[in-house]
């Protein structure tokens, strides 16, 4: 029988850290001003698609409360509802997190697809909480065109998660350092 790699502690809180850092970094991209017009169709939700490549791939890398404090951070700087993101992004999360182990040995178009339920998930919930307390929108081709753009974007991030940090699924009866199974 193979001997599974062991995954330490210190690469866990690393790669917290990590997560964290390119939270950070794609805040600061999301807030420079590059461009002056409106535009018409926008672009994928990073912190989004990070976060659940995250915790389908790893769930040990991001623990409820790093992602509602990177969350809360993104709602606050981005002046959307404070919260209301992080809430949904942490349910998601915890979700995709539980159905995690179930995917380990399933093709890549299903963890795609899992993803993608997650997104639309995510953002009906936001603008269905929206709607409820009447709080100005974005139109929703707008809304639309992000979410699409969100769950397309869902490989390269992973592909990106892959090759760059080596966040790769968990492979069936990997053990941490203790002997627990992951």
């Amino acid at each position: 029988m193979a001997e599974h790699a062991a995954t330490s502690p210190t690469k866990v809180w690393a790669m917290r850290a990590v997560y964290v850092l390119i939270s950070l970094g794609i805040l600061l991209l999301e807030l420079l001003p590059l461009q002056t017009q409106p535009r018409s169709f926008a672009g994928p939700d990073m912190i989004l698609l990070l976060t659940f490549t995250f915790a389908l791939r790893r769930p040990e890398y991001v623990p409820p409360a790093v992602v509602g404090l990177a969350m809360v951070l993104a709602d606050l700087l981005l002046q959307r509802p404070p919260g209301l993101m992080a809430a949904l992004t942490v349910l998601v999360t915890e979700t995709l997190r539980a159905r995690s182990e179930g995917l380990r040995t399933l093709p890549f178009t299903v963890e795609w697809l899992t993803a993608a339920l997650g997104i639309v998930a995510v953002m009906i919930g936001y603008r269905i909480v929206l709607a409820i307390f009447l709080i100005p929108q974005a139109p929703m081709l707008l809304a639309l065109s992000q979410l699409l753009s969100t769950a397309v974007a869902y490989p390269v991030m992973v592909l990106g998660a892959v090759a760059l940090f080596g966040v790769r699924r968990v492979a069936p009866g990997e053990v941490d350092t203790l002997g627990h199974r992951i």
